[in-house]
């Protein structure tokens, strides 16, 4: 049954209800590396974006959705 959750003020449709937990944690991973500013492993935010595109699905959603995409 699809589900659906708010990131950064954009709704993203899931594909599962047990989808969400999974993108709240993303959000917060990826939140937590914005305020603090930090990319490690990678060099910069513009290689960790680029890395992370690669992984599409839900990953991709929340970083559209966080601005992340456009920045880089």
């Amino acid at each position: 049954m699809p589900a659906e959750v708010v990131i950064g003020g954009t709704t993203l449709r899931l594909t599962r209800r047990s989808d969400v937990a999974v993108a709240l944690r993303v959000a917060a991973h990826f939140q937590r590396r914005i305020a603090e500013d930090d990319w490690r492993p990678y060099r910069s935010r513009k290689d960790a974006v680029r890395a992370w595109s690669r992984l599409g699905g839900i990953r991709f959603q929340e970083m559209q959705a966080l601005s992340l995409l456009r920045e880089s």
